[in-house]
């Protein structure tokens, strides 16, 4: 039996087990099913109450609703991975696919919203490959939400920067920036409200250059490292996020305004 709440994640990890928990809060008594490409971590789900399958396996029954969250990086066709994914929802509650903003045209430290164009397809494989999913997502009555750049205290650039010490990009980039688990209660606001084709964009509102990242880490003390230096000068500026739009319609606002408020330092 396929209960009117059940969930299936597809990717089911850092991003889709903080929606199982989530998910699981809210409805309690529902079925959650993770599908992962392969079955190394299918005891940890297990664990969690997650259902695990493996990808390719046929599912008994079609879930009402699906939130796609995994990466391009492990596949050589992921439009077709989101295409087999619609196939298991049964098109009641919602199907959500977590896309990134990169798709966005800016590339100059500008402003940028829900409205601002997208790269045209043909320009950059990584960028296609993106446009080509939300494509096969829309098409079949799903919605999109595009994320900033995901963090937690032990994830993200600032990690990985910190790792580096020193990094040949550009100090004065501008990127943007939402918490995990903000991305998650966003993605589960957008299931909840069962739309179809649409597009929406998380992030935190407060987007930073990647040197104002680092000196907010070394700000904070809670790292015992110390990162070097930016050395870039060519490669290209960011784009300044604001996602207003989507807050307005979703009634969401994040749990972590910013990065300094997450990091417990003023700006």
């Amino acid at each position: 039996m396929v209960g009117a709440n059940d969930l299936l994640i597809v990717g089911p990890g850092v991003l889709g087990r903080i929606v199982a928990e989530k998910w699981r809060e809210e409805h309690p008594g529902c079925q959650i099913y993770g599908q992962t490409m392969t079955s190394d971590h299918h005891d940890e789900l297990i664990k969690m109450g997650i259902t695990p399958s493996t990808k390719g396996t046929p599912v008994s029954n079609k879930i009402p609703y699906v939130i796609f969250c995994a990466p391009p990086s492990r596949t050589p066709d992921y439009p077709g991975d989101v295409r087999e994914a619609t196939l298991n929802w049964n098109g009641e509650g919602s199907f959500v696919f977590t896309s990134s903003s990169a798709p966005y045209d800016c590339s100059d430290n500008g402003s940028c919203d829900e409205d601002t164009p997208v790269v045209p397809i043909g320009r950059s494989p990584r960028t296609d490959v993106l446009l080509k999913a939300e494509k096969v997502v829309l098409e079949a009555g799903g919605s999109v939400v595009r994320l900033a750049g995901l963090y937690k205290a032990d994830r993200g650039a600032h990690t990985y920067w910190l790792e580096k010490g020193i990094s040949d990009v550009r100090p004065d980039h501008i990127l943007n920036l939402i918490h995990y688990e903000d991305a998650a209660s966003l993605s589960i606001a957008i299931l909840k409200k069962k739309l179809r084709g649409r597009i929406f964009l998380g992030c935190d509102n407060h987007p930073l250059s990647r040197q104002e990242v680092m000196e907010l880490v070394d700000k904070s003390g809670k790292y015992g490292k110390k990162f070097g230096a930016f050395t870039g000068t060519k490669d290209p500026l960011g784009k300044k996020l604001n996602n207003s739009k989507t807050r307005v319609e979703l009634g969401w606002e994040p749990k972590y305004p910013s990065f300094a408020h997450f990091l417990g330092v003023s700006e």
